[in-house]
């Protein structure tokens, strides 16, 4: 059976030397190759999704990918999709880096330049490493699809248009509907979630930033469970600590949440740090909130410009939610995604600030009621992304989905006879 191979390799000089190897290879399949971190993750999840038997055996990454650094990426690839095996290709072949790639998951390193006889020895073992694990896992290869909880981060185009609210709202949809969900509070400086969920905790995110290797109890010390059931990792009560958390440590803080839990929904504020900007590059879907006036739109599109800038997200792969929209106003959600570039949500929160005031100000958006049409329309949305699990026999929530009681989510049920 060929071994199919994956070269993630920025550099045009890099691939083309690197894929005139590859192919020489005995029994070697190379696919076509990726050009950035981004892409690899991408490529990855969608052929896991498909099936694990369809990833490929060993993924080559060049020490010169971006935009996340080579070693960040290959801890990804390896907490996200256990079974490919990852070699480093760099000039730095010192015991140092050796040891530090394996730690954060490689199965191999390949010094350049770069030799057949050293390329086709790491290929071949780390080829037979990931056959080993796919054929000793046999049928409990399900817990291997690689893709791992879904990641949904909420940025607000500017302060003050609801990013926290809707963040909050969708984490409790999909919590209520049976789903193992985190929520994360990324806005690190001004983060509010634990104000609108009455929560007293002297632990947060910060108490991760400095931990190399996250494990699950680690994790279980860091969080606080809420009520509701919503598992919380919360922003430091003090926003200049806020600077630990490095985009490292998100990533590293990301992916541990993402191994643990099925929704995990990340509040990133308004204002874009490292953090953020790791934890919108990872995620799965990416909101940006806006309120439907010109500011707000502005806000939305600057955000989005910037995004793609950095290389962080590109516009069509970004979400807008437009909030307390009427049909009154002159601004609709047609003209901002013109205006944007983007997706917007079908599903609109419409403006309606006298149903929030109470729960809002007793710090107990939880309990708001359920016949609410701002919870309904955001409980809406989080049928329109998937967020909720579906009870079988049941419709498929979309743009009519309504929030409701624990027990049912919302879901009508269908009436027998």
């Amino acid at each position: 059976m060929p071994t199919r191979i994956l070269p993630a390799v920025g550099d045009a000089d890099a691939v083309r030397s690197l894929t005139t190897l590859l192919s020489q290879l005995p029994d070697a399949e190379p696919v076509a190759p990726v050009v950035d971190s981004t892409q690899l993750i991408d490529t990855l999840a969608r052929l896991a999704a498909e099936s694990v038997d369809e990833l490929p055996e060993v993924v080559v990454v060049h020490e010169r990918i971006g935009p996340v650094p080579a070693l960040e990426l290959i801890r990804e690839v390896a907490l996200r999709f256990p079974a490919v095996g990852v070699i480093l290709v760099t000039s730095d072949a010192s015991p140092g880096l050796f040891q530090a790639a394996m730690d954060y998951g490689a199965r191999g390193l390949v010094a350049l330049p770069l030799s057949y006889e050293e390329l086709a020895s790491r290929v071949q073992a780390v080829a037979q490493w990931s056959t080993g694990v796919r054929r000793h896992l046999g049928a409990g290869g399900d817990v291997f699809t690689g893709v791992g909880g879904t990641v949904v981060t909420v940025s607000g185009a500017k302060g003050g248009v609801g990013a926290t609210l809707t963040a909050i709202q969708l984490a409790l949809a999909a919590q209520a509907s049976g789903r193992a969900t985190a929520l994360v509070d990324m806005d690190l400086q001004t983060g509010d979630v634990a104000s609108y969920l009455d929560v007293q905790f002297r632990r947060s995110v910060v108490d991760l930033a400095a931990i190399n290797d996250i494990s699950p109890r680690v994790l279980a010390d860091a969080v606080f469970r809420h009520d509701t059931g919503l598992v919380l990792l919360l922003a430091p009560a003090e926003g200049e600590r806020g600077e630990d958390v490095t985009d490292r440590a998100a990533r590293q803080i990301v992916s541990a949440l993402r191994s643990r839990y099925e929704v995990v929904v990340i509040d990133c504020g308004a204002q874009l740090g490292g953090a953020g900007a790791a934890a919108v590059e990872m995620a799965d879907r990416a909101l940006l909130v806006t309120t439907p006036d010109v500011v707000s739109v502005r806000g939305a599109k600057r955000a989005v410009r910037m995004w793609d800038r950095l290389q962080i997200r590109k516009a069509e792969e970004t979400t807008v939610v437009v909030n307390r929209h009427s049909r009154a106003t002159e601004i609709q959600p047609q003209l901002i995604q013109k205006i944007t570039g983007t997706t917007v949500a079908a599903t609109a929160v419409p403006a309606n600030f006298k149903e929030l005031q109470s729960v809002v100000d007793a710090g107990r958006i939880h309990e708001l009621e359920s016949k609410s049409s701002v919870k309904q329309a955001l409980w809406g949305l989080a049928g329109e992304l998937g967020l909720v699990k579906v009870p079988d026999g049941a419709q498929k929530p979309g743009r009519g989905f309504r929030g409701g009681d624990r027990a049912s989510v919302g879901f009508k049920r269908r009436k027998e006879g």
